[in-house]
């Protein structure tokens, strides 16, 4: 038997947290019928076909640091990098402003800056009912529904929208009858539809809709009254020699009344070796203490006629004495997929096909579950591992498919582990152990190997006349000191709260007293002037905001880190004048934070909390990050050769792809100076 407690939204972390915590928010605030009913009516898009002619192959490794990519370079570690730079370029890559993975790449995509393609951060805000939401898509299922006692039936179609605007690369060259394949490109889900062949990436959700929430089964006492963040903790005990347990999946939307549906499995342990039967529906897998399942399948019945189909990796950490069950988090069966993740509808089903089951959740290494303390620094790379091999193993065969055009493949294995062992090859981040951390010092190098390895492979497989371009959307630092700049603001009288002894903020301006507020931060790197006439609440008048800007921006930079005695804040930049591209500017910051090298953004201020410290160490897990001055953080460029047209920033690489495929004058609504 078992019984649950539900994640009750964010308690430290980094990204991902954010994301899972504004994603519970979301379900609670949002008038719809769950994720389930999306999948009733929602469909993908077809490609067209190439002809031949030049090929162009991007590899794009989210996260590859320049100076640690030199370093590794030098010391003999990435000889394939420096066998193809010696025949090309291989220099940095100026990245996005700010530096995070969803503007970034959205850079690469539409060769626009934020202002332009309107994602300036993993969160942004409803100014009309001021929460924190998601920045690249939102889900919508449809609100007509014909009541039968308790039943509903939906009497419209659900959607899942991309929230990027601009036109993708690689629709140019489509249109010109160039063949393109794009793998995981991230701020990409649902896919554009507009290429040969997609896989979704980075955005891509889970079962839940959200972007992964795993499950942990134990029978430790007390267990599930635990508050974690990306996960649900069930207590679950052996009865007669069996544990009966529940796999959880959305609410289901054919019933009136809220009620999630569910999938029976069964755990039965060996009573004297470490190993247990796993039963889930027909399927059937022998589990041992340490070692991880393969893919199971599972089915949640909606009503007989229809179901959700996902599967799930279960990981048994211990049978005795108390139990302890991982099970990630329940991804889409890409063997029959109910949401759109590629191009055409049965891509994904094809390459499940030819190289197994995969994650196609959008960032599969569980970061969470590692914050959490459910998996251990071992039991995580482990995962991330599984992971990383998955689409390692994918790319062969797509490689081989591969004769002209354009071929994307997208690795994110590197920076979601990245940001968790940072701290291994810095001594002096605060949560440094030189015990503990030994075993782990070499992990990112051999991250960096694995690269090298994928790109002597294209090397080899690819012909002789194509065009090999590896790049990464940022670099990386050290994350050792956050600050919090809602509590930043607090202190200096420009946000106002409504009950200043609250021991816990809730987030999401629970205790911001907006009549009395005239400055706001939310995302990682965004803060946001109350205006009046924009803001639901707004009380400073549009004449007042370029001074309050310009006054916030000063003391900012001239805020020191008590701790370090430098500068917090190195870079604080107004949307007008960073941003060249106007289109989408409206959505994003009034100022745009570039913390000090080793410093980032607190979690709790990023959701729209007040906690009690500006400044503090960073004790946690996510020791290594780039939301940071963008300056400091720059991604790498590698070519096997001379571009025609020279990139020295994200934004403009897409541009020299196509000039090297004979297409010039990307994108059509550039900044002339960009052209």
């Amino acid at each position: 038997m078992s019984r649950q407690r539900r994640a009750p939204g964010p308690c430290g972390g980094r990204v991902h947290n954010v994301l899972r915590a504004a994603w519970s928010r979301a379900q609670r605030a949002k008038p719809s019928l769950g994720v389930a009913a999306l999948v009733l009516a929602l469909g993908c898009g077809g490609g067209g076909q190439g002809d031949g002619g030049p090929k162009v192959i991007v590899l794009g490794f989210d996260g590859m640091d320049y100076g640690l990519a030199r370093h590794f370079m030098e010391t003999g570690a990435m000889p394939n990098f420096a066998r193809l730079a010696e025949s090309g370029r291989f220099g940095p890559l100026g990245t996005s402003v700010p530096p995070l993975s969803p503007v970034a790449w959205s850079n690469f995509i539409t060769g626009m800056d934020a202002g332009g393609h309107g994602i300036f951060d993993f969160i942004h805000r409803d100014p009309e009912r001021m929460i924190p939401e998601f920045s690249t898509s939102k889900a919508e299922s449809s609100e007509r529904t014909l009541k039968l006692g308790k039943w509903q039936i939906p009497l419209g179609s659900g959607k899942i929208e991309l929230l990027r605007k601009g036109e993708p690369f690689w629709s140019v060259l489509e249109r010109r009858g160039v063949e393109t394949t794009i793998i995981r490109m991230p701020a990409n889900f649902p896919p554009s539809g507009s290429a040969s062949r997609e896989l979704s990436g980075m955005g891509t959700i889970d079962i839940l809709g959200s972007p992964g929430i795993f499950s942990y089964y134990t029978s430790e006492l007390f267990a599930a009254d635990r508050q974690v963040s990306g996960g649900v903790i069930y207590e679950a005990w052996e009865e007669d020699g069996v544990v009966h347990a529940e796999l959880h999946g959305p609410d289901n939307p054919f019933l009136v009344e809220k009620e999630e549906v569910t999938a029976d499995f069964e755990l039965y342990p060996d009573p004297e070796e470490p190993i247990a039967k796993l039963v889930v529906g027909s399927e059937e897998r022998l589990l041992k203490v340490g070692e991880w399942s393969d893919w199971v399948p599972v089915t949640f019945e909606l009503i007989p006629t229809q179901s959700l189909h996902g599967m799930c990796r279960f990981y048994l950490k211990a049978l005795r004495p108390e139990l302890q069950l991982y099970v990630s988090p329940i991804n889409f069966d890409p063997l029959a997929p109910d949401i759109p993740i590629s191009t055409p509808e049965d891509y994904a089903t094809e390459l499940a096909r030819r190289s197994g089951r995969f994650y196609t959740q959008g960032m599969p290494e569980d970061v969470q579950a590692l914050k959490a303390g459910v998996l251990d620094r071992r039991e995580f790379l482990a995962q991330a591992k599984i992971a990383g091999d998955e689409i390692r193993r994918q790319y062969e065969p797509v490689l081989a498919d591969f004769t002209s055009g354009l071929l994307f493949y997208y690795f994110g294995n590197l920076d979601q582990v990245s940001h968790m062992m940072f701290r291994a090859i810095d001594r002096q981040h605060p949560r440094y152990d030189p015990v503990a951390d030994a075993p782990f010092a070499g992990v990112i190098e051999e991250l960096y190997r694995q690269a090298d390895e994928i790109v002597g492979y294209t090397l080899d497989h690819m012909a002789d006349d194509t065009l090999l371009i590896v790049m990464s959307d940022h670099g990386f630092a050290s994350l050792r000191r956050r600050m919090s700049l809602n509590t930043w603001l607090y202190e200096r009288g420009y946000l106002a709260v409504k009950n200043p002894d609250l021991s816990q903020d809730p987030g999401f301006f629970a205790n911001i007293d907006w009549s009395r507020t005239r400055a706001y931060a939310v995302g990682l790197n965004g803060l946001y002037v109350n205006l009046a006439g924009r803001e639901r609440d707004g009380i400073v008048p549009p004449a007042e905001r370029r001074a309050l800007m310009e006054e916030i921006a000063a003391e900012l930079l001239a805020t020191i880190d008590p701790a370090t005695g430098q500068p917090a804040v190195t870079k604080v930049y107004r949307r007008e004048e960073v941003y060249r591209d106007r289109g989408a500017i409206d959505v994003g910051p009034d100022l745009i934070i570039g913390f000090a090298r080793g410093t980032g953004g607190a979690d709790d201020s990023s959701l729209g909390g007040v906690p009690p410290e500006v400044f503090t160490d960073n004790d946690g897990e996510w020791t290594g990050d780039h939301g940071m001055d963008h300056e400091t953080v720059p991604g790498i460029l590698l070519t096997s050769r001379p571009l025609k047209r020279p990139a020295t920033e994200l934004k403009n690489l897409a541009a020299s792809i196509l000039a090297e495929l004979g297409v010039e004058g990307f994108p059509a609504t550039a900044d002339p100076g960009e052209k």
